[in-house]
């Protein structure tokens, strides 16, 4: 078939680099600096909100659950103020997680409406020989598909990143304080997701190259039939035209179908090993609660956070491929 064909030449054609083209990108960013400071102090405090009422389970079972069972009239009084106190942090939290999403909406449609305004003032100044070796589809792709896989890497993939590897960050310190030997297994645990994330990461990245290309090369031609139909009518190039967008549309397929294949299996592969990392994390710690006096208020407040370390990295991975796209 000609579809496997053109694939093998679409794999020939050399990507530009990567991280020369985020650079370049993040160049439009700094015109909000302001706005990104602001962004990053919000994501800093959303995520340590997260993280500090997570360790407040450590005194609430341990300090005030544990001592109250079994007696008659307990005193709550202690126990709801600092049940209030971990609904406040939350709360706050929530307000920092809407404030930085607010402020990276308006940096990413102003940072799209500079380049759009770019793209167009440079279209003008290209020469002739360039229009004659892109189709019209081709450049419309620009200011449609690949504007839309920036916008989406600007207002979600970016802060995810940012959100994500403070989280990772903090609460890697706070299960280091609570138990250094569980804290052992979550680091081997890790070791295994980020084998896994690269090898499917890595594969999808690829088709998702692919595919942004083929996008472009499907609108062009349909561009160009569309123009020129009257053409084809007179000299009965129908089935032609209709043999030249099936090897196109197969092209588009392949890669489409190769991308989403490999991305929808990272989440739940990872999922699956989250929930392995975290039984094996609970058997640990119930037998160190058992043989060493590991406290439960402390067992708690670790498997919390295991699961709150593996969320951030699975969420990394997926937003690699929106940057990849953008």
């Amino acid at each position: 078939m000609s579809g496997p064909r053109k694939m093998r030449r679409m794999h020939g054609v050399k990507p530009e680099n990567t991280g020369k083209t985020i650079k370049r990108i993040l160049s439009y960013v700094n015109e909000y600096k302001i706005h990104l400071v602001l962004v990053f102090l919000f994501v800093l405090l959303s995520s340590l909100s997260s993280i500090a009422g997570t360790y407040f389970l450590k005194p609430l079972i341990n300090n005030y659950i544990m001592p109250l069972i079994g007696k008659q009239n307990p005193d709550l009084s202690a126990f709801l103020r600092l049940v209030l106190l971990m609904a406040l942090i939350y709360a706050f939290g929530a307000l920092s997680t809407y404030g930085y999403n607010r402020l990276m909406l308006k940096i990413s449609t102003g940072t799209l409406y500079k380049i759009r305004t770019d793209m167009f003032r440079h279209m003008q100044s290209l020469p002739v020989k360039f229009f004659d070796t892109h189709t019209h589809g081709e450049l419309m792709s620009r200011y449609t598909n690949d504007t839309d896989a920036l916008r989406n890497m600007l207002s979600q993939s970016f802060v995810s990143l940012v959100s994500s590897s403070v989280t990772v960050i903090g609460v890697f310190i706070s299960m280091c304080i609570l138990s250094p030997i569980l804290t052992a297994i979550v680091v081997l645990m890790l070791f295994v997701m980020i084998f896994t994330i690269r090898k499917l990461g890595s594969k999808s990245g690829t088709f998702f190259k692919e595919q942004q290309m083929a996008v472009g090369k499907v609108n062009g031609y349909i561009e160009e039939m569309i123009e020129g139909q009257k053409v084809i009518k007179v000299f009965c190039h129908e089935d032609e035209a209709k043999r030249g967008f099936d090897k196109l549309n197969e092209d588009l397929f392949e890669a489409s179908k190769g991308a989403h294949t490999f991305a929808s299996m990272l989440r739940p592969v990872m999922g699956n090993l989250s929930y392995i990392h975290y039984s094996i994390t609970a058997i640990i710690g119930a037998v160190l609660s058992v043989t060493t006096g590991f406290d439960l208020g402390s067992l708690a407040a670790f498997l919390q956070y295991t699961r709150a370390f593996s969320q951030p990295v699975t969420m990394m991975s997926e937003q690699f491929n929106a940057i990849l796209m953008a």
